[in-house]
């Protein structure tokens, strides 16, 4: 296994996009986990809410918070598969140009699989902000009809 720097180096800047791809991914790694921990603090408030008394309006936005919490959940999953991915992307371009096996096809399937990964993340986050807009606007036109 003779390796020279320029190899080294050409791998490198190979692997300098997945890394850029792996930031963004921890970036919405953070705020999925920041939306669910508020999800998670509001739910508490409701459930000690509802051991006083049972309560209609509130026990509705609980369930919704679930369904949310879900969906997220979900696309917290698929990011860190996502992320995963990337990293053995990353790890296999330099293991495949050190030894030069032909890691090609496996790199670019799990280059594939990170990226349908990302995908399923942002359509699982994107139903949960539908879901928070959508509980939104119901309490809004709520609000709207009991002050007429």
């Amino acid at each position: 296994m003779n390796i020279q720097i320029s190899d080294i180096g050409h791998v490198i800047q190979l692997a300098i996009a997945p890394v850029f791809l792996l930031t963004g991914v921890a970036t919405k790694l953070t705020v999925l986990t920041n939306r669910l921990a508020r999800i998670i603090d509001r739910t508490r408030v409701l459930d000690d809410v509802l051991k006083q008394g049972p309560d209609e309006e509130f026990f509705s936005e609980r369930e919704t918070l679930y369904v949310r919490a879900h969906l997220i959940n979900t696309a917290i999953t698929s990011s860190t598969a996502c992320g995963l991915m990337v990293c053995l992307v990353i790890a296999l371009l330099f293991l495949g140009d050190t030894t030069n096996l032909p890691l090609d096809q496996y790199i670019a399937g799990l280059f594939v699989i990170a990226m349908l990964g990302l995908i399923s993340s942002f359509v699982f986050f994107l139903r949960e902000i539908f879901i928070a807009s959508r509980f939104m606007r119901e309490q809004h036109t709520l609000s709207l009809k009991r002050s007429r």
